[in-house]
């Protein structure tokens, strides 16, 4: 027995120590990982001896490696703190330097940058104009908080304003003629659709059904007035129906007229193409099953939400979505060969390999989930019992030197 032997013991069993208290210290942190003493031991490297007559020379610490299992979620009330749940690391840039975390506690600077405690800036892909997503080398993320221009109901992106109704097939041709927009008794049914022009200004296009009777059965005229004003025949035909009362579709789609407007916008102005597809006339009572457009006014940005697979979208005033952007993660061949930074943020060196990057849900990594944070994943009881544990390992190599020096003793007072 000598006393390198119990040193490094004590050694071994602080070091121990140290990294039980770091994680009990971090037991709160969010994304913290426990870390784990790896202890080894030690021989003197000599000529001339048996391996099986050899005694160790102590205890090392090999390594302190880090557990990356998964942590408990806790929910927020901010959208922009991310939980990972699954394998990954979100990707950091601090001006150009790149840092890995599994802290998702993120909000925006007075640049519209979705940044961390730290001020590192959150990377991911890009968004296109059209608002797709291109999968290519990850930018810092940044939130516009401008307006979205408005989107006339009559543009080709809107698309096509659509009516699906049913026209009650018991009703006869109005008693009173001709057709008047103020006057109830001159038409069988009628309905109101909102309606963008080309400023977003809001507009009430209100369509009329007229039966047109014994002279055409099965046959109703289409007129539209827009804010009440100007009610003209909807040009393009009428809508006809056969004795099943199925639409026939030649008298589907029907271009709206167009009015002139005061509101500063194109004028004359059209609202677009109406699709009357799917409307019927049944012998039940006349309703709207379906009325929709695709225009829609200016809106202002009320908030930003990540999805599970890491898209960003901005929720507008207007009742609008846009995609900002998508949150890409990094896994690593070795993540305990990554660097510890400490504010929860490692860094790759040549042990952990290259970053690999994909969005959340691709491959082996993790999904995200938005207003949550990930717990640190340090067991508290499991620590104190293994400080315990550590505590009498301290306790027994403190003998081994004391033994050792009531040996030495007795030799010295040898006679």
């Amino acid at each position: 027995m000598s006393f390198q032997q119990g040193l490094s013991g004590l050694n071994a069993a602080s070091s121990s120590l140290d990294v039980i208290g770091n994680n009990i210290a971090n037991s709160s942190t969010v994304g913290f990982k426990s870390g784990s003493a790896n202890f080894s031991d030690i021989y003197a490297a000599s000529l001339g001896i048996v391996s099986g007559a050899k005694i160790g020379i102590g205890v090392g610490v090999g390594a302190v490696q880090q557990q990356f299992t998964q942590g408990n979620l806790t929910t927020t009330n901010n959208p922009l703190d991310l939980a990972l749940n699954g394998g990954g690391f979100f990707r950091l840039s601090d001006e150009g330097a790149l840092s890995y975390t599994r802290n998702g506690q993120f909000h925006i600077d007075n640049d519209g940058y979705v940044i961390n405690d730290q001020r590192s800036r959150l990377t991911g892909y890009p968004v296109a104009a059209s608002g797709a997503i291109t999968p290519s080398n990850p930018v810092e993320l940044q939130i516009s908080a401008g307006q979205i221009a408005p989107l006339a109901s009559s543009d080709p992106l809107a698309g096509e304003l659509r009516a699906v109704l049913n026209l009650d097939s018991r009703d006869s041709a109005p008693a009173v003629g001709p057709f008047d927009y103020s006057n109830p008794e001159t038409y069988n049914f009628s309905t109101a659709l909102t309606v963008f022009d080309t400023l977003g200004v809001v507009h009430n296009l209100t369509t009329f059904y007229v039966l047109n009777g014994t002279t055409a059965p099965g046959e109703w005229t289409v007129h539209a007035t827009l804010d009440g004003a100007d009610p003209q025949v909807v040009p393009g035909g009428n809508l006809r129906f056969n004795t099943s009362g199925a639409l026939d579709p030649g008298s589907a789609v029907h271009d709206l007229p167009s009015w002139n407007l005061t509101t500063g916008a194109a004028s004359p102005w059209r609202p677009g193409v109406m699709d009357f597809t799917g409307t019927t006339q049944y012998g039940s009572g006349s309703n709207v099953d379906r009325l929709t457009q695709g225009g829609f006014t200016s809106g202002s940005l009320v908030g930003v939400g990540v999805n599970a697979d890491g898209i960003v979208q901005g929720r507008y005033s207007n009742g609008q979505t846009r995609n900002m952007g998508q949150v890409v993660l990094a896994t690593f061949a070795d993540p305990n060969g990554l660097l510890s930074l400490g504010n929860n943020q490692w860094s790759l060196t040549s042990l952990s390999g290259p970053e690999l990057i994909g969005a959340p849900a691709s491959g082996s990594r993790g999904v995200i989930q938005s207003a949550a944070v990930e717990d640190s994943n340090v067991d508290l009881t499991k620590e104190l019992v293994d400080m315990i544990t550590a505590q009498r390992n301290y306790q027994a190599n403190a003998q081994t030197i004391k033994t050792q020096d009531q040996i030495m003793q007795t030799l010295v007072n040898l006679r």
